[in-house]
């Protein structure tokens, strides 16, 4: 009975507030109702997405009412209210453009009320939301402040601006919801002179209690009260995917140059003329289009994305030539090779009964000459069937497994030095055998069903693998807190963390997961992007990446060590990169990191053929490019040599010279 007369008094008291408002406000006059049924009860609608990123994280994706107070206050680090959070349901499959949703509005919501009609006086204001695409990746089933802040810009049901800088993300157009706990509250029928949406020149209307839609596509916004409204969530301009796949392979190619030439993140950096690229690679497009020829056209643009030299840069066009690949590389002489820090290049691997062998080759031997061709010239001279490459180490590595494949049925004539041996040049016939090849690929012995986040304890140590950050959000994350509780738990000396085969992903997974070993919000970053109003790339400090911290009970402070090599890769180098900063930990490897220091983009060229580009320009802390063309390079540097190839009679504890070395590493400094 208290509840009830708590609540009958409450309605009064707000009732006599609207009645004063509506008294003070009687110059504003109320807004023009579109289908007055008594207001919204129910939004319906479909979310369209080109993006064929949009469904990495589907697996944990939902549509919310979003808080948009974030938005009135140009707060972009708002967090939003959990007893705001209200869910959709999805109702058809979100793997199929467009996917549909129905949302069932609250009668009593919980946001935060908005003030919005500038007139200096205390009003009781309203609640504003969007309808919004979301995934949740942390804590409970609402989103906190890891999953995201301040406002949605895409997938959502209001359009932002991109351009001009000074106006990125500020409302243009599309829907909202409003919810007004009395009537006549004050609130904007447009965006005034200066397009800015809650500002002093808003023109005002008065606007009834309870659930109303604003359409700001009209010029006069449309205020609509039907039970039931049509709400669509639309994919913004800048994440939408481009598609030139209907053009002939000019008219694609010159559109890719002209999108190149504005949004390519590293023009400047890597010293790029895109006319004279063009105008290199062009006759070659217009050739193949004469001749109808795609197989010259997948050549063409292949040798395209070569001659840019960014992993990030790069196309399918090899998946088409997969018949040309198994014959220049189908044959092989049953040995591996690999460069020592010491330059000499020597045979790590060697097939029983090979050629190589049959002709007197002994593991461990030091090749000098490939028919006649200095090795390191020859290595210089051969591509990479997985090229491009970012940097001159993984270029090298790739291609001293190349080097050593050739078409089936010739003859080879390898000039090397055994161990303890005089130099001398056999003549070799090729054969069919894949065992050498697959010995030196960077993938080799890896799982196809790897987790992607395993771990052990190994000497005291907690030894933790990540594969990549593109797997299952929530599963990463949720499989990362368990690792961190057993290490907390068991108390041990100090953590590895295996890089070494991280194919990359979300950078923001990568950054919020480094963050449980810090105590403190370390700026690591920006990324600069292409902004048409400037014809530039612009930095804006307003998103600025920092560590977003963990519960302080999942922090681990003890030792760490990061091992990396030429297979980590993006947000990989990421981590790796966040991981040196305040000097946190030991980055422990023989080579640097791929160097892939950008965020991408796909596109779709014709006959299949899909681009991928990179349009984002990370830089450090200081503003200064960081990652690309150079990679994380070790802080504790393990040499390529006989012992680490395991060629001698040396022995490691855990058959890995790199993990033993980071273990040690540790419990050295623990003692």
């Amino acid at each position: 009975m208290r509840s009830f007369l708590r609540l009958m008094l409450l309605m009064l008291l707000l009732g006599m507030m609207s009645i004063a408002v509506t008294a003070l406000d009687e110059d504003i006059p109320p807004a023009p109702i579109a289908n007055d049924e008594g207001g919204v009860q129910v939004v319906r609608g479909e979310s369209f997405y080109t993006n064929p990123f949009f469904t990495a994280s589907a697996d944990d994706g939902f549509i919310i009412l979003e808080d948009q107070t974030g938005f009135v206050t140009r707060d972009f680090d708002y967090v939003f209210p959990l007893e705001s959070q209200v869910f959709a349901q999805i109702t058809s499959s979100i793997f199929e453009s467009p996917f549909s949703y129905v949302l069932q509005l609250p009668v009593a919501p919980q946001a935060p009320l908005n003030d919005v009609d500038n007139d200096g006086e205390e009003d009781i204001g309203v609640q504003i939301y969007q309808v919004a695409y979301w995934s949740n990746t942390y804590g409970d089933i609402y989103l906190e402040e890891r999953d995201g802040r301040g406002w949605s810009g895409s997938n959502n049901s209001v359009i932002t601006e991109s351009e001009p800088p000074e106006r990125i993300a500020e409302y243009i157009g599309g829907n909202i919801l409003i919810y007004a706990p009395v009537a006549g509250q004050a609130f904007p029928s447009g965006f005034g002179d200066d397009d800015a949406l809650f500002t002093d020149d808003d023109p005002l209307v008065i606007i009834p209690q309870g659930w109303t839609l604003v359409n700001m596509d009209t010029e006069t916004f449309t205020f609509d009260r039907s039970r039931e409204v049509d709400v669509p969530l639309l994919e913004a301009e800048g994440a939408a995917l481009d598609d030139f796949s209907e053009l002939s392979y000019t008219e694609a190619w010159d559109a890719m140059i002209e999108k190149m030439k504005d949004e390519y993140a590293f023009t400047e950096f890597a010293g790029f003329d895109w006319d004279e690229i063009s105008a290199e690679y062009r006759p070659r497009i217009e050739e193949a289009e004469a001749n109808e020829d795609p197989e010259a056209y997948y050549y063409a643009m292949w040798d395209f994305t070569v001659a840019i030299g960014d992993r990030h840069h790069n196309s399918n066009a090899v998946n088409f030539l997969i018949e040309d690949f198994q014959e220049i590389t189908g044959g092989g002489l049953g040995i591996a090779i690999r460069e020592l820090t010491d330059g000499r290049v020597i045979v790590n691997f060697l097939l029983e009964d090979g050629p190589a062998d049959e002709a007197g080759v002994e593991l461990g031997a030091e090749i000098v000459a490939i028919d006649g061709v200095p090795i390191m010239e020859a290595v210089a001279n051969t591509r990479a069937w997985s090229e491009p490459f970012n940097t001159e180490h993984v270029r090298t590595l790739q291609r001293l497994r190349y080097v050593v494949r050739f078409p089936l049925g010739t003859e080879v004539e390898l000039t090397f030095i055994n161990p303890d041996g005089d130099e001398q040049t056999e003549t070799m016939e090729v054969i069919n055998e894949r065992e050498s090849f697959n010995f030196s690929s960077f993938n080799r012995d890896l799982s196809t069903t790897r987790l992607p986040v395993m771990w052990e304890i190994i000497n005291g140590t907690m030894v933790v693998e990540i594969s990549g950050f593109a797997d299952d959000p929530r599963l990463t994350i949720e499989l990362w807190e368990r690792m961190m509780v057993d290490a907390l738990q068991q108390q041990v000396a100090g953590v590895v963390i295996d890089m070494r085969n991280n194919s990359g992903g979300f950078l923001g997974l990568a950054y919020n997961m480094a963050a449980y070993f810090f105590d403190e919000e370390f700026e690591l970053g920006n990324t600069s992007r292409y902004n048409e109003n400037i014809d530039g790339f612009y930095t804006d400090d307003r998103f600025t990446s920092t560590f977003r911290l963990p519960e302080e009970s999942l922090r681990f402070g003890g030792p760490v060590a990061v091992l990396i090599g030429p297979n980590c890769f993006s947000a990989c180098e990421f981590f790796s990169y966040a991981m040196t900063v305040d000097d946190r930990a030991d980055i422990v490897g023989q080579y640097p990191t791929i160097g892939g220091g950008g965020s991408t983009e796909v596109f779709l060229m014709p006959d299949g053929l899909s681009m991928q580009t990179t349009i984002g320009r990370a830089v450090d802390a200081d503003g200064e490019i960081h990652i690309q063309n150079q990679g994380v390079a070790p802080t504790v540097l393990v040499p390529v040599d006989e012992d680490t190839l395991g060629l001698t009679d040396v022995t490691y504890i855990n058959n890995d010279p790199i993990l033993d070395t980071a273990i040690q590493t540790i419990l050295n400094g623990s003692d």
